[in-house]
């Protein structure tokens, strides 16, 4: 079958009950592994791309091409136009006011990255906040403590309870008259806690403390509206929202980008160059020097209609299905202990099994054809928070199923019964 005589699902209406037509959308599920049926259960870490996504990529690079914004022939102009309608698809699924709000980057990182440097590192001084969570991601702790560390600045943590919350209660002590900023994660990439943003932001911006959050996690599973959370910058990732890796976006308000220098120098993001000084475009240009992921942004775009149009409330219904089975099936298993009890986490399922180490229990998985994630998840402190060295992880997409929930729960019995055996 060619590129253009696939049929991409639209609807999620065309599924079905077992959801057989979606799950056929992503090739990645049509092989087997050790001789067994593929459960991915690593959708966290980077979910898999549907044909909607291959094929708008491939169509790209085989027909329109070429290096973007400089460029007066037809390819170059065809490929320009491509990115551009990329941002506008970007700015849409967020509900940016302008695409002039969208920076194209590496990854939620990159994005997180380019705040530190060219938003808060001008504002911050000795003495100074930053405040964050128990339960970030490094991603949103580690370019905090070095843009802290150069000025002699500090960074503050929020505490959670053992379920997993924040209390919000606490943020008012904790914000103050040397905040800079609150910078949280929309979801946990462990707990999977879904913060309430939209709060968090009401009571900094009480205090004119600005708010970045990290919606790496969230994207793929909430619909995002910058303006109803409030908040002042907003970094995802392509790879979790089922395109591809290498492309991600930092959402700024406008009047903020305006006012921040570059983050880094080259191409495309100048407006005069000599060798006595240069000047600098306007946003979204200042920010994205050099040849950009310009096929990623194809990718993104067309992961983003994908998503769409299966609609937010399947995919919210469809997760709190198998997150329910999921969690009722392995809290029966003895000695299991299961991580974040949040209501309404996003489908992320952190455990361990006493007397298995959590890296074994991730072998045995993977023998069994089951695709889960196991060790700290990028969030070192959340594991000392909770006094261990790592935890297996389960993670849900769209093309989930009943079926690697059975696979995932037979997976930990069998990692049980064999290190019982050993014993």
């Amino acid at each position: 079958m060619n590129a253009r005589d696939r049929q991409h699902i639209k609807s999620v209406q065309d599924f079905g009950p077992d959801f057989a037509a979606l799950r056929a959308q992503f090739p990645a599920l049509a092989q087997t592994v050790r001789g067994r049926r593929l459960a991915y259960l690593d959708s966290a870490a980077s979910a898999l791309k549907p044909l909607a996504v291959i094929d708008a990529m491939s169509a790209f690079d085989s027909r329109d091409y070429a290096n973007i914004h400089r460029g007066v022939h037809a390819l170059s102009q065809r490929a320009t136009d491509a990115f551009e309608a990329a941002r506008q698809t970007v700015a849409r699924f967020v509900n940016a006011r302008s695409a002039d709000e969208i920076v194209f980057v590496r990854n939620a990182t990159e994005a997180i990255n380019l705040v530190a440097a060219s938003f808060l590192r001008p504002r911050l001084g000795a003495g100074d906040e930053v405040l964050i969570s128990a339960m970030e991601h490094h991603a949103n702790i580690v370019p905090w403590q070095l843009v802290c560390e150069s000025v002699g600045a500090r960074l503050r943590v929020m505490p959670i309870s053992d379920d997993g919350l924040l209390d919000l209660e606490r943020l008012p002590q904790l914000l103050g008259a040397r905040t800079r900023l609150l910078a949280i994660t929309h979801a946990s990439n462990v707990l999977g806690t879904v913060n309430d943003v939209a709060a968090l932001t009401r009571i900094a911006h009480a205090r004119g403390v600005p708010v970045l959050v990290d919606g790496a996690q969230a994207a793929p599973h909430l619909r995002v509206d910058v303006q109803a959370l409030d908040c002042d910058f907003y970094a995802f990732s392509a790879h979790k929202v089922y395109g591809p890796s290498g492309i991600g976006v930092l959402w700024g308000r406008a009047e903020l980008l305006v006012g921040m220098p570059p983050y880094q120098g080259g191409g495309d993001m100048i407006h005069t160059v000599s060798f006595e000084g240069s000047t600098f475009a306007a946003p979204p240009a200042r920010f994205e020097a050099g040849t950009p992921h310009i096929t990623g942004a194809i990718g993104l775009a067309a992961a983003v209609d994908f998503l769409q149009g299966i609609g937010w409330e399947h995919v919210a219904a469809h997760e709190r299905v198998l997150l329910a089975q999921a969690e009722q099936a392995l809290q029966e298993i003895p000695g299991l202990r299961i991580y974040g009890r949040a209501p309404g986490k996003i489908g992320v399922i952190a455990f361990n099994l006493e007397g298995v180490h959590a890296h074994d229990l991730g072998t045995i998985a993977d023998a069994s054809g089951v695709a889960i994630r196991s060790g700290h998840h990028c969030a070192m402190p959340l594991m000392q928070r909770y006094g261990v060295a790592a935890m297996a992880r389960a993670s849900f997409g769209v093309y989930s199923d009943a079926q690697d929930v059975a696979a995932l729960v037979a997976a930990v019995r069998q990692a049980q019964a064999m290190f019982a055996d050993r014993r």
